[in-house]
């Protein structure tokens, strides 16, 4: 058979008509692709549109067969072939009218209500989006569903399987490291540098240090660091016995005789290094309990003093603006990045192998505990029914407006090919239905009158 011919004059099955501003198109919206397997499928059903045609010229023969033998006296069995072919002539015509008339016009003629879909398919969009948001996108229906699936016992059954969860981490690990490398590092510090600075404007950390300060106090875990502190400061008395001295001696009135100030400076060098190594070694100290009772008293006026909580506030409004802090937050974000990258990358990371032993878990539980799944199925209901109910609008719509976007002949040729060869047996069907038809009709008609 002839390609061009089965394309019909024109045009061309891998193009779309209405490309070129065809009937019935809406800008922006993509037409019905019509490929070489719907012309296959028209090719289809020319073939039986010419056996549909066929069995009508077959019985219009055998009707004018058997009238001209009714009228030549053959016998009463001409009358009943006459009106069995009869009836299928018409039962044929009837069918091919109404087949024809859901593509085009029979034989060209604008015959009210024909070519239906040409003509109707914006309406029959709004319908079938409406007929499916009532139909498929209603709570009830989506509900129903997905109760009956059981996506958290069948999830749980999925992820309890090593190679499953293995799968799952992979991918969680591949979809990290694009989205990390997606994110560009000057915004994300900003954010994060931003994020932390508001933060700590906008809580007052005076009266929590004053209450941590206390607890430290009364648990006697400062002792560690006031032991640390006089340790280190005999050590350097000892090391640096010359420079205290020399310090006394050059603080000396320049009237006073040399070896004065040398006796100066030795008795304070010996008393202060007296005095921290009493402190040392002497945890009953009264310089020790003078610290604890300082650290006390501070911890209280960071908690109830005006005053000492403003100017906490002040110092520390001081150090969060200040550009080495900036610049430490910032830089955080750098560390974190390339630690969760390499994390993400290495199969036997501790990150990786914490996820798939959660996923492994999670699924074991979601297999076997039941309120955990009707938890899981309430959520994954809750979800889908929200997005239907809130988006059912844009759903139908999105039907509708495709449909009628798309060019109203060139959708009637893919309508026909996809759905034409089923009609053509109506036609068929309709021929010998009503030939049966007829003959009974006649055979009725002629026992009565006998």
């Amino acid at each position: 058979m002839n390609r061009t011919a089965d394309k019909g004059p024109g045009k061309d099955p891998g193009r779309d008509p209405g490309a070129e501003g065809g009937k019935g198109r809406r800008a922006g919206l993509p037409s019905f692709a019509y490929t070489e397997a719907d012309a296959e499928k028209q090719r289809g059903v020319r073939r039986m549109k010419l056996m549909a045609t066929g069995l009508l010229l077959f019985v219009a023969v055998v009707f004018a067969l058997a009238t001209w033998a009714k009228n030549a006296g053959a016998g009463p069995w001409a009358g009943y072939v006459a009106a069995a072919a009869e009836a299928g002539m018409v039962g044929a015509l009837a069918d091919w009218f109404a087949v024809t008339a859901l593509f085009r016009h029979p034989l060209g003629i604008p015959i009210p209500h024909t070519a239906i879909i040409p003509n109707k398919k914006d309406q029959l969009g709004e319908s079938l989006g409406s007929f499916v948001g009532e139909n498929f996108l209603s709570e009830d229906v989506v509900r129903a569903r997905l109760r009956s699936v059981g996506i958290g016992s069948r999830l749980g059954a999925w992820l309890s399987e090593p190679d499953h969860a293995d799968r799952v981490t992979a991918e969680l690990s591949t979809a990290l490291r694009g989205a990390l490398t997606v994110l560009r590092d000057s915004d994300v510090q900003a954010v994060v540098g931003e994020a932390i600075t508001r933060r700590a404007e906008s809580v007052e950390i005076a009266p929590g240090v004053g209450k941590t300060l206390e607890k430290v106090v009364a648990d006697g875990a400062h002792h560690r660091a006031v032991d640390l502190i006089a340790a280190r400061a005999h050590d350097w008395l000892v090391t640096h016995g010359d420079s205290v001295m020399g310090a006394v001696e050059g603080g000396a009135p320049g009237w006073t005789p040399r070896f004065v100030d040398r006796k100066v400076g030795d008795r304070v060098y010996r008393e202060l290094l007296r005095f921290v190594t009493e402190m040392r070694d002497m945890p009953e100290h009264p310089a020790r309990g003078a610290i604890d009772r300082f650290l006390h008293d501070f911890a209280s006026d960071l908690q109830s003093d005006t005053d000492t909580r403003a100017r906490v506030e002040r110092l520390k409004s001081d150090l969060v603006s200040r550009a080495e802090v900036q610049d430490v937050i910032a830089s955080a974000w750098s560390s974190v990045r390339a630690m969760i990258i390499s994390a993400a990358e290495d199969d036997r990371s501790e990150l990786r192998l914490r996820a798939r032993a959660s996923l492994l878990s999670l699924g074991a539980k979601l297999a076997t505990d039941e309120r955990l799944q009707s938890k899981v199925d309430g959520w994954v209901e809750d979800a889908a029914v929200y997005v239907v109910t809130t988006y059912r609008g844009e759903i139908t719509s999105l039907i509708s407006e495709t449909v009628a976007g798309w060019d109203a002949e060139h959708t009637s040729r893919k309508i026909e090919a996809h759905i034409g060869r089923d009609l053509q047996f109506i036609r068929i069907n309709g021929t010998v239905v009503g030939a049966l038809a007829g003959l009974l009709i006649y055979t009725v008609a002629h026992g009565l009158g006998g």
